[in-house]
């Protein structure tokens, strides 16, 4: 979507982070027992960077501002229920046993850490890692913590801002729009394993498609929260750091 003509840069529509994590290809998870979709590549997969996104067309998902307009019915509903998964994923990972590493990770598990003014990432490459609180199913792992990970930021000439998730089994892409003061809203999808070169457009494949809220939580730190994923959790994070 493109700046109107007389809007800052914080109207721009925003492209952003498709945010899914794998396991780091050379230490794997930093916490055991990596969910079904983390698993860590063969070797020689692994060392390989996957190729590079082509960059986004103008006007990327109907090249409006307004992410209502672009997200499904049920995406929209789990964004709405953003405080019930904080809550109910928070308890799960702590009654679970490891309430210790939940705090530890200080402001990026604080629901209200989110502050005003410079929501945008300036563009360039970023460190990321994912943590991923409660589980989607019985018997799933209520807590999983990845290494970092590289994502990009990319502001295109249409205008939109671009994150991706560029290494690890599962991979994000998506667009950033405004929203409030205080957080933009990331509507992406996901690449899977080390054979998928693309990335799917958003509502191409429902199963892949994400959404969540992107907030400043410090200097030069920000946080992408997906509630209700589709895979393996009740709340899933990206850390961005520069």
């Amino acid at each position: 979507m493109r700046l109107p003509p007389a809007a800052p840069f914080a109207a721009v529509s925003l492209a952003v982070l498709l945010a899914a994590c794998g396991p780091d290809p050379e230490t794997g998870p930093a916490d055991p027992g990596a969910g079904p979709g983390e698993g860590a590549p063969p070797p020689a997969a692994a060392e390989a960077a996957p190729a590079e996104p082509a960059g986004p067309a103008p006007g990327e998902q109907g090249g409006g501002a307004d992410w209502r307009q672009v997200a499904s019915t049920a995406d929209a509903s789990a964004l709405g229920r953003l405080d019930q998964a904080w809550r109910l994923a928070r308890a799960e990972a702590e009654d679970a046993g490891f309430a210790t590493q939940v705090e530890a990770l200080g402001p990026l598990v604080d629901p209200n850490a989110g502050q005003t003014g410079r929501l945008q990432p300036p563009p360039g490459a970023y460190r990321c890692r994912t943590i991923k609180l409660g589980a989607n199913s019985p018997g799933g792992l209520a807590w999983v913590a990845y290494p970092f990970f590289r994502c990009t930021v990319e502001l295109t000439p249409g205008g939109d801002l671009v994150l991706t998730k560029a290494t690890g089994s599962q991979r994000s892409r998506g667009l950033l729009y405004p929203d409030t003061d205080r957080r933009l809203v990331f509507i992406g999808a996901q690449a899977w394993g080390s054979d998928e070169t693309g990335y799917p457009a958003y509502g191409q494949m429902p199963e892949r498609d994400q959404i969540g809220v992107f907030e400043r939580i410090g200097p030069e730190r920000w946080r992408l929260v997906i509630p209700w994923p589709k895979q393996e959790a009740k709340l899933e994070i990206l850390e961005l750091v520069g």
